[in-house]
C-alpha cells in the first residue's frame, strides 16, 4: 500500500501541474507547425478589439481659393469577445494507487505521478484539438462548438461584415483556374491594403482539393514540370501555382470537418497581428488577473480521502481581426 500521503504533497500543485503539461510537446496541427497564429497571454476574460475605421478616399477637384471639401471622421469602435473555457474533469481513485508499491518513496510518488499525467496528457490533447478547431474556426469566420453546429462566435456577424468568396469554377474544363486564383487574391489584397504579405495559402478540404488538381488547366501547368512529376506525386501537403500554395487540410475529429470538402480558403500569411490566440487566465484564486497559460492542470482531495479529483482546462480566444481577409473558395 502507498505509505506517501501523496494528495499532500506539493507535486500536485497547479503551479507544478501546469508546468508539467506546458514542457510536453504539443500534439502535432498544421496550423501550430506554420505559425500562422500568434500566442497571446491576457490576464483577463476578455479581449476587445479596435478599429480606427480609417480608410481611403478619392479628393474630389474644387476651385483655387474655395473652401475644401468636408468629410465625415472616421470613428473608432471597439469589438469585445470572451475566452472560450475548454475543461475537462476526471479522478485517481485510491484503488488506482493501491498497488502502487516501490521499493523506495521517490518510485512510489513517481509511479502515483506517472498515472495522474496520463490522465491529464489524455485531456490535453482533446483541448489542444479543440484549439485547432477554434483557429480553423477563426480563419473560416465562425467559431463552432464540440457539435459542429452550435455557433461560439460568428465574426463577420460581430464585426458588421459579409464574407468574401470566390467560385472557382472546378468542374467545368474550360475555367480558368489561374485567372480566378489571382481574382481571390486582389479582394485580399484590397482588405489588407499596405500590410506586408509573405505569401498565400489555401487550405482545401477533400473534394476541393481532387477537383483542383485533376482539372485540366492545373494538369497542364503541371505537364511538363519535372517530368510531370506533379501529376504522378501525392501533392496533398502543398504544391504552388497562381503563386498560391494549396494543400489538402486533414482536420477530421469524430466525423466532423474542419474544412468542408467542397471549399477551401485562401489565407493571406505573415501579416502582423491577423491571426491571434488570446489565452485567459485559469478560474483559480492562485491565477486570477495573472497571465494566461495555454493549458492548466489542477488535483483536488476527494471526500473520505477516497482519491484526487483531476482538471484540465484552457481558456483560448482565436480571432481573425480582418475577416474579409480571407477568401472562401467554392468548388462550383
Amino acid at each position: 500500500m502507498a505509505s506517501l500521503d501523496i494528495f499532500n504533497n506539493d507535486a500536485f500543485s497547479v503551479t507544478t501541474l501546469s508546468a508539467s503539461i506546458s514542457e510536453t510537446p504539443f500534439q502535432p496541427s498544421r496550423l501550430v507547425e506554420l505559425g500562422l497564429f500568434q500566442n497571446d497571454p491576457i490576464d483577463t476574460t476578455e479581449a476587445w478589439f479596435e478599429f480606427d475605421g480609417q480608410t481611403l478616399k478619392l479628393v474630389k477637384a474644387g476651385q483655387r481659393g474655395a473652401p475644401g471639401e468636408s468629410i465625415a471622421k472616421d470613428r473608432a469602435r471597439a469589438v469585445g469577445f470572451k475566452a472560450k473555457h475548454l475543461k475537462r474533469n476526471d479522478a485517481l481513485l485510491a484503488d488506482a494507487v493501491q498497488n502502487a508499491r516501490a521499493f523506495g518513496s521517490d518510485s512510489e510518488l513517481d509511479s502515483v505521478m506517472g498515472k495522474v499525467e496520463r490522465i491529464i496528457m489524455k485531456h490535453r490533447r482533446d483541448i489542444e484539438t479543440t484549439i485547432e478547431y477554434h483557429r480553423m474556426g477563426a480563419i473560416k469566420g465562425q467559431i463552432l462548438d464540440a457539435d459542429g453546429s452550435t455557433v461560439l462566435e460568428d465574426l463577420f456577424a460581430k464585426f458588421g461584415l459579409t464574407q468574401q468568396t470566390q467560385a472557382m469554377a472546378l468542374t467545368t474544363t474550360t475555367t480558368d483556374v489561374r485567372g480566378k486564383a489571382i481574382a481571390a487574391k486582389r479582394k485580399s489584397e484590397d482588405v489588407i491594403g499596405a500590410a506586408p504579405v509573405r505569401g498565400y495559402r489555401a487550405f482545401c478540404g477533400d473534394g476541393f482539393f481532387d477537383a483542383f488538381v485533376s482539372h485540366a488547366k492545373v494538369e497542364a501547368a503541371y505537364d511538363r514540370w519535372m517530368d510531370g512529376a506533379g501529376l504522378r506525386d501525392d501533392v496533398r501537403g502543398g504544391f504552388r501555382f497562381a503563386d498560391v500554395i494549396w494543400e489538402n487540410y486533414r482536420g477530421n475529429v469524430g466525423g466532423i470537418p474542419f474544412v468542408g470538402t467542397d471549399d477551401a480558403y485562401l489565407v493571406p500569411e505573415g501579416v502582423p497581428d491577423l491571426f491571434v490566440v488570446n489565452f485567459a487566465p485559469a478560474d483559480y484564486m492562485e491565477t486570477a488577473n495573472t497571465d494566461g497559460l495555454p493549458f492548466y492542470a489542477k488535483t483536488d482531495r476527494m471526500p473520505m480521502d477516497r482519491g484526487q479529483e483531476i482538471e484540465v482546462q484552457s481558456n483560448p480566444l482565436a480571432i481573425c481581426t480582418r475577416p474579409r481577409s480571407v477568401i472562401k473558395l467554392t468548388k462550383v
